[in-house]
Formats: C-alpha cells, sequence, structure tokens
C-alpha cells in the first residue's frame, strides 16, 4: 500500500441526525452486555456477552450457549470481547475470540482460536495463540478481529489499556494494530518481521481505543478508535505508520487540558474523518450486500455516546465523510451484515437488544 494522501480530516461531529429511516427494526433476542456479533456462512451467528458468555443464535432467536468459554476478567471495559468466523472455518470450523483474561501480574488481552462443535455445543481445542505483552493495564483494550482478504492474515487492535505512553513504546503490546498468521505466528512480510517480541508482530502504532477494525470491498483496511474529549478517528490503516496517540489528538484531555492537533505533527498519519462531539464509535462493517444497494461500499459504524448507527462513504485514498446517521435510541455496541444482506446490531446494555434491519415499506 501506499502511505496514506494528505486529504483534510473531516470534522463530523456535529451533524444532525437524518430526517428519515430507510430500514425497519425488528428485535431478534436480548443478552447480558452483549458485545459482538459474527455469522456462520449458515447464517446463524455467534453473540459474545461481555461477562463472558457465548451464544449460537439462529435469525428467529433460538439461542444455545456454548461451552467451554474461556474464564474472563470482567470489569468496566474488559470481559469477553469480539469473535470472529475463520476464513477457512467450511473446512476446520475455527472460530476466534478475544476477551481480558486474568492472571497474578495483572489482566490481559487475548486471542484464541477454537474449533465450533454446534452440534455439540462447545468450543473444542481452544488455545490463546496471542497474549499482550507486558500484562496490565486498566479498561480501553481494543480486541477487534479483521482477517485480510487474502484470508491468510489477521489483523488485531489492541488498546493503550488506559496507560497513554505505552501506545508510542514499540516494545509494549499496547496502543498498536497487529498483524499474525492464522495461527498466530509472524508474517514474514511484516514491518519489523527481523526482530523479535511485540515489534515483529506490529503493523501500526499511536492508537488509543479501537473498537473497529474492516476491510473496505476495494481491500483497504480500516480502523475506528474513540478519543477523550472530541476528536474520534477514522482512519485508513497503512502498514508502518504512526496514528499520533497520544502525541497528537483533535480533542482535549478529559481535564479539559489541550492535546496538539493532528495538523501540528505532520509527521503523524491524520484520521480521514473525526468526531467533536464524540460520538463513542463501537462496531465497524463495510456494506456488499443487496437489500440496500445504495449502501455499497460504505462504513457502518455503532456508536455508543450519540445512540445512533452512522453511514460513512469512503472516497479516493483518504477521503471520507460520515452520509448518514440515524436515530437508534440505545447505545449501539456492533454491527454486522448477514448473508442475506440484512443488517444486524446489539445494544450495549443488560438487556441489550439483539436487531435486524431491513429495508423499509
Amino acid at each position: 500500500m501506499a502511505a496514506p494522501a494528505s486529504a483534510q480530516s473531516v470534522n463530523a461531529g456535529n451533524r444532525s441526525f437524518s430526517q428519515t429511516t430507510p430500514f425497519a427494526a425488528e428485535t431478534i433476542a436480548e443478552f447480558d452486555t452483549p458485545w459482538a456479533i459474527a455469522f456462520l456462512p449458515d447464517g446463524r451467528m455467534l453473540v459474545t456477552e461481555k461477562p463472558g458468555s457465548l451464544f449460537l443464535v439462529d435469525q428467529q432467536g433460538g439461542k444455545l450457549e456454548i461451552g467451554n468459554a474461556p474464564d474472563v476478567a470482567a470489569s468496566g471495559q474488559n470481559g469477553l470481547l469480539d469473535v470472529a468466523v475463520s476464513p477457512d472455518y467450511a473446512q476446520t470450523g475455527a472460530v476466534y475470540l478475544t476477551y481480558v483474561e486474568p492472571g497474578d501480574s495483572g489482566s490481559r488481552l487475548a486471542l484464541a482460536r477454537a474449533r465450533l462443535d454446534d452440534t455439540a455445543g462447545r468450543l473444542e481445542d481452544l488455545a490463546v495463540i496471542w497474549r499482550q505483552t507486558p500484562a496490565g493495564g486498566r479498561g480501553q483494550p481494543g480486541g477487534i478481529i479483521a482477517f485480510a482478504p487474502d484470508g491468510e492474515h489477521l489483523f488485531l487492535t489492541v488498546g493503550d489499556r488506559m496507560e497513554p505512553s505505552s501506545a508510542q513504546d514499540p516494545q509494549q503490546a499496547r496502543g498498536k494494530v497487529i498483524r499474525l498468521e492464522l495461527d498466530g505466528s509472524v508474517p514474514d512480510d511484516n514491518p519489523g518481521a527481523d526482530q523479535s517480541g511485540v515489534p515483529a508482530v506490529t503493523w501500526t502504532t499511536g492508537h488509543r481505543n479501537p473498537y473497529g477494525l474492516a476491510f473496505a470491498p476495494d481491500g483497504d483496511l480500516w480502523m475506528h478508535e474513540m478519543a477523550p474529549r472530541g476528536g474520534d478517528e477514522f482512519n485508513r490503516i497503512v502498514s508502518g505508520e504512526n496514528y499520533g496517540w497520544p502525541e497528537v489528538s483533535n480533542g482535549r484531555e478529559y481535564s479539559g487540558a489541550p492535546i496538539p492537533d493532528h495538523e501540528t505533527r505532520p509527521e503523524f498519519a491524520a484520521p480521514a474523518v473525526y468526531w467533536t462531539p464524540v460520538i463513542a464509535p463501537a462496531g465497524l462493517t463495510f456494506y456488499e450486500g443487496s437489500m440496500f444497494p445504495e449502501w455499497y461500499g460504505s462504513a457502518l459504524i455503532g456508536a455508543l455516546k450519540s445512540m445512533a448507527l452512522v453511514r460513512v462513504e469512503i472516497g479516493q485514498g483518504d477521503a471520507a465523510d460520515e452520509a448518514e446517521r440515524w436515530d437508534m435510541g440505545a447505545r449501539i455496541r456492533d454491527v454486522a451484515v448477514a448473508p442475506d444482506g440484512a443488517v444486524w446490531v446489539i445494544e450495549d446494555a443488560d438487556p441489550g437488544r439483539l436487531r435486524r434491519l431491513t429495508p423499509a415499506e
């Protein structure tokens, strides 16, 4: 990939809700603080609950709790996080989970792989293939998984665990996007593949609290991350780039203290879109379905603070802009697209609804 272009960052923070809603929302099931949705090829889905449960769910709302889920350190922002279905699922039945695991030296983000036995309703051969080092930290774990279009590589967001300076420390697996082979080994074409430890798996650095990561139809990788007071970011992710946290941000500290803006430090990659005031983005997918053809290629983003579903249109290079924002009346934690093209969202609540969005009549 080429280095990021110098497109002007767009502030979409003050955008209003769209006056019309092009979809009808149907509640399918409810969960205890659900966190992520992942579709199986047959249209069933896996749904995680932050306290530690994993469910197999059909499109009518039938729920089967999956046994042998990992033990998690569930508190605040931490717990059972993302679930992702392997590109080779049809052959292997492999699924991936991220979670914050307990430990004597502090909790840490973990990435595990297992085989889903959907008949017995359990995970088999569960094994951790990567762990955050060093251990410790508080919230902001990240933990979002995205598979490369080639089906051979896995990308993972790692938050700064509320230790901002760690995002710029190359030896700490915090504030990074990492890239792995599907078995957790180091790809030989990573930027730091000739090194060891954290630098070997680091793809990009300088991130704060990334809860959305996905590939666009053209193969570009995009990520959003939460900022403090203002400055939520939507970035095109390019190998080897530094995105600046905590040296720069288009927001301020929670105390109100200023942080230098991106434009003051051109050596750091600036966001395509930022939100001041914040929307608190969570969940990200690119639409490639048939039910909403006018959305093709758009990013769909859940929003916690603004209780919205946000659509972002992607232009050339780093150009992007918020196109629509729909009032969902609840904190949207994740968004996913089913094989039939319907959009599904989950709410960050207990109970949090799993809702199916289809074109309004």
